[in-house]
Protein backbone atom coordinates (compact mmCIF):
# COMPACT_ATOMS: atom_id res chain seq x y z
CA UNK A 1 0.00 0.00 0.00
CA UNK A 2 2.60 2.32 0.47
CA UNK A 3 2.96 4.41 -2.71
CA UNK A 4 -0.24 3.28 -3.99
CA UNK A 5 -2.41 5.40 -1.60
CA UNK A 6 -0.43 8.14 -0.12
CA UNK A 7 -0.51 10.11 -3.13
CA UNK A 8 -0.52 8.66 -6.23
CA UNK A 9 -4.01 7.74 -6.18
CA UNK A 10 -5.61 10.86 -5.26
CA UNK A 11 -6.97 11.39 -8.51
CA UNK A 12 -7.53 7.97 -9.86
CA UNK A 13 -9.76 6.74 -7.05
CA UNK A 14 -7.88 6.40 -3.53
CA UNK A 15 -11.26 4.92 -2.37
CA UNK A 16 -10.66 1.57 -4.00
CA UNK A 17 -6.96 1.29 -2.42
CA UNK A 18 -7.55 2.28 1.23
CA UNK A 19 -11.19 2.17 1.95
CA UNK A 20 -12.71 -1.12 2.77
CA UNK A 21 -15.94 -2.42 0.73
CA UNK A 22 -18.48 0.09 1.98
CA UNK A 23 -16.34 2.88 3.77
CA UNK A 24 -16.69 6.33 2.31
CA UNK A 25 -14.67 9.63 3.07
CA UNK A 26 -15.26 11.54 5.97
CA UNK A 27 -15.96 14.96 4.76
CA UNK A 28 -14.84 16.34 8.65
CA UNK A 29 -12.54 18.92 9.52
CA UNK A 30 -9.61 17.43 10.59
CA UNK A 31 -10.44 13.71 9.18
CA UNK A 32 -11.50 14.48 5.16
CA UNK A 33 -7.55 14.26 4.78
CA UNK A 34 -7.32 10.28 5.74
CA UNK A 35 -6.41 8.22 3.32
CA UNK A 36 -6.93 4.92 4.67
CA UNK A 37 -10.17 3.12 6.45
CA UNK A 38 -9.74 -0.57 6.23
CA UNK A 39 -8.68 -3.54 8.49
CA UNK A 40 -4.86 -3.82 8.50
CA UNK A 41 -3.21 -7.00 7.21
CA UNK A 42 -0.15 -9.22 8.21
CA UNK A 43 2.39 -7.66 5.37
CA UNK A 44 1.04 -4.30 4.83
CA UNK A 45 3.69 -1.23 4.26
CA UNK A 46 1.84 2.37 5.04
CA UNK A 47 3.41 5.01 6.47
CA UNK A 48 1.87 7.70 9.26
CA UNK A 49 2.46 11.17 8.23
CA UNK A 50 1.06 12.95 10.84
CA UNK A 51 1.76 16.61 9.70
CA UNK A 52 0.38 20.82 10.31
CA UNK A 53 0.71 22.74 7.76
CA UNK A 54 -0.05 27.14 8.29
CA UNK A 55 -1.06 28.41 4.92
CA UNK A 56 -1.62 32.03 5.24
CA UNK A 57 -4.05 32.44 2.18
CA UNK A 58 -6.09 29.80 3.48
CA UNK A 59 -5.65 31.10 6.87
CA UNK A 60 -7.27 34.42 5.81
CA UNK A 61 -9.81 32.60 3.69
CA UNK A 62 -11.10 30.75 5.90
CA UNK A 63 -10.81 33.52 9.18
CA UNK A 64 -13.39 35.69 6.53
CA UNK A 65 -15.69 33.14 6.11
CA UNK A 66 -15.59 32.34 9.61
CA UNK A 67 -15.11 28.21 9.11
CA UNK A 68 -13.94 25.79 11.56
CA UNK A 69 -14.49 27.95 14.34
CA UNK A 70 -14.88 25.50 17.00
CA UNK A 71 -11.76 23.85 15.62
CA UNK A 72 -9.39 26.70 15.26
CA UNK A 73 -8.32 29.75 17.27
CA UNK A 74 -7.52 32.26 15.27
CA UNK A 75 -6.74 35.52 17.26
CA UNK A 76 -3.41 32.57 18.38
CA UNK A 77 -3.08 31.49 14.83
CA UNK A 78 -0.95 34.75 13.16
CA UNK A 79 1.64 34.03 15.16
CA UNK A 80 2.16 30.79 13.04
CA UNK A 81 1.87 32.59 9.51
CA UNK A 82 5.57 32.10 8.74
CA UNK A 83 6.18 28.69 10.44
CA UNK A 84 5.13 27.16 6.81
CA UNK A 85 4.42 23.38 8.63
CA UNK A 86 5.76 20.69 9.71
CA UNK A 87 5.58 16.19 8.91
CA UNK A 88 6.91 13.71 10.72
CA UNK A 89 6.92 10.66 8.55
CA UNK A 90 7.29 7.18 10.14
CA UNK A 91 7.10 3.58 7.99
CA UNK A 92 5.39 0.71 9.49
CA UNK A 93 4.97 -2.87 8.16
CA UNK A 94 1.88 -4.74 10.06
CA UNK A 95 2.90 -8.36 11.29
CA UNK A 96 0.94 -11.25 12.26
CA UNK A 97 1.62 -9.93 15.88
CA UNK A 98 1.17 -6.09 15.91
CA UNK A 99 3.49 -3.75 13.50
CA UNK A 100 7.27 -2.90 13.24
CA UNK A 101 8.58 0.44 12.97
CA UNK A 102 10.63 0.29 9.63
CA UNK A 103 14.03 2.49 9.94
CA UNK A 104 16.55 2.92 13.06
CA UNK A 105 16.31 6.35 12.97
CA UNK A 106 14.63 7.73 16.64
CA UNK A 107 12.34 10.52 15.97
CA UNK A 108 11.25 12.80 18.64
CA UNK A 109 7.65 12.11 19.71
CA UNK A 110 6.91 14.13 22.49
CA UNK A 111 6.70 17.79 23.31
CA UNK A 112 9.80 17.39 25.33
CA UNK A 113 11.67 15.20 23.29
CA UNK A 114 11.22 18.19 20.69
CA UNK A 115 12.39 20.57 22.38
CA UNK A 116 15.52 18.07 23.57
CA UNK A 117 16.22 17.81 19.52
CA UNK A 118 15.66 21.37 18.90
CA UNK A 119 18.46 22.39 21.76
CA UNK A 120 21.06 20.29 20.93
CA UNK A 121 20.78 21.48 16.98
Amino acid sequence: MMGLDVHDMENLGEQYVGYAEGMTKSRQFGFKSLRLARALEPGFVFTVEPGIYFIPELMDKWRAEHLFEDFICYDKLDAWRDFTGLRNELNYVITPTGARLLGSIKKPMTIEEVYEAKNEM
